[in-house]
């Protein structure tokens, strides 16, 4: 199963918080606005600061911003920065693979992570915001998944 990780979920509604405020905003004031607790908002926004998806002030009114517009931020752009590169196996472009060799598929699973870089490159954080993924998506319906509450970014 694909399935990124917990904190790209959390720095995908953190960004998504920070891109209502107008203003630099601390991590406490983003943990209490997103119920995500605050050390984990702390550690997800240093490393996005890192992979300059927002910037930092510090001092007495310091805290962090976005970099860019939200409409600016792919999900392509968040992953990485939390997960590290897509990838749905180690059978890639200069992967290793034990069995290389005898599979006949090498390189073929380059086009497949290729599609699912393109189709997170289409899915921008205001997307998410306005809960327009489908329309980026060429009307893709995804049914909901059941008895599970909806994201409230």
């Amino acid at each position: 199963m694909l399935k990124l990780s917990k904190l790209t979920d959390y720095a995908v509604v953190a960004l998504v918080r920070l891109g209502q405020k107008s203003e630099v905003t601390t991590s406490p004031v983003l943990s209490r606005s997103t119920g995500i607790p605050e050390p984990t908002v702390a550690k997800v926004l240093k490393i996005l600061a890192t992979q300059g998806i927002v910037t930092s002030q510090r001092g007495a009114r310091g805290g962090y911003r976005l970099a860019q517009p939200l409409e600016e931020i792919s999900i392509a752009a968040v992953s990485p920065a939390l997960d590290g590169p897509l990838s749905l196996t180690t059978c890639f472009v200069g992967g290793e693979c034990d069995a290389r060799a005898t599979c006949g598929l090498g390189g073929q699973w380059d086009m497949v992570n290729a599609a699912i870089r393109h189709a997170l490159s289409a899915i921008t954080l205001a997307d998410m915001k306005n809960h327009t993924v489908t329309d980026r998506l060429g009307g893709l319906h995804v049914p909901p998944v059941p008895d599970r509450p909806e994201a409230t970014a």
